[in-house]
């Protein structure tokens, strides 16, 4: 029996019979306050942000058939990451309007190990948003040390609101080491700064159904 813990959660180890542990190396926050983009300045900033964390990778270096039952182990950090990063973009879930996720994979591990996040990140930030419907979009690529990764970003509750596509471009300059992942979860406080492309908009989400 493995001993799972994610950093800074305040909760006993979660222990998971046959998993191998999650081993957080480094956890890094990336901030942005957005003031205007050339034109005028709204009526309050735009905050943008991103946590990464940099975990060893049990299965690197070889072929392993069964590596589904990983994303259990690995919600409790998708829960710490998620709150850590509302913190730092002013501490009240109910002014997140938009998020994404992604996973860069080091070279010792192969693409579809950066899946392991899909459903402990997505779920992480669905849970400590309060519910929101939309898919969250996700990217993921395999790197060496310093690899930087655009994640997407779209609105919460409807994919279709064209005024929070977004990105946030995301690296930490020592990781992944070969056999590291490193896990990301990003998310805004309101659309794109000066956004005037038309579309659906947020106050026009009636559907409820994640995409309009």
């Amino acid at each position: 029996m493995n001993s799972i813990t994610a950093p800074g959660t305040g909760t006993e180890p979660q222990t998971i019979t046959g998993l191998p542990p999650v081993e957080v190396r480094k956890i890094c926050i990336f901030a942005e306050e957005i003031l205007h983009e050339g034109g005028p300045r709204p009526d309050r900033p735009r905050r943008r942000g991103a946590i990464a964390a940099v975990i060893r990778n049990p299965y690197a270096g070889r072929y392993v058939e069964i590596i589904e039952p990983f994303m259990e182990a690995l919600k409790p950090l998708g829960l710490d990451l998620s709150r850590r990063l509302v913190d730092a973009l002013g501490g009240d879930p109910k002014r997140i309007e938009a998020y994404g996720k992604g996973s860069i994979v080091g070279l010792a591990g192969e693409l579809e190990h950066g899946a392991f996040w899909h459903v402990p990140g997505g779920y992480g930030m669905r849970e400590v948003l309060g519910g929101a419907k939309a898919i969250v979009p996700s990217a993921k690529k395999v790197g060496t040390l310093g690899t930087r990764i655009d994640i997407p970003i779209h609105h919460i509750d409807a994919a279709y609101v064209r005024s929070h596509f977004d990105a946030m471009e995301v690296g930490i300059p020592d990781a992944p080491r070969p056999d590291e992942l490193v896990l990301i979860l990003a998310m805004t406080d309101g659309p794109r700064i000066h956004a005037r492309m038309g579309g659906l908009k947020a106050s026009e989400i009636s559907k409820g159904d994640g995409l309009r």
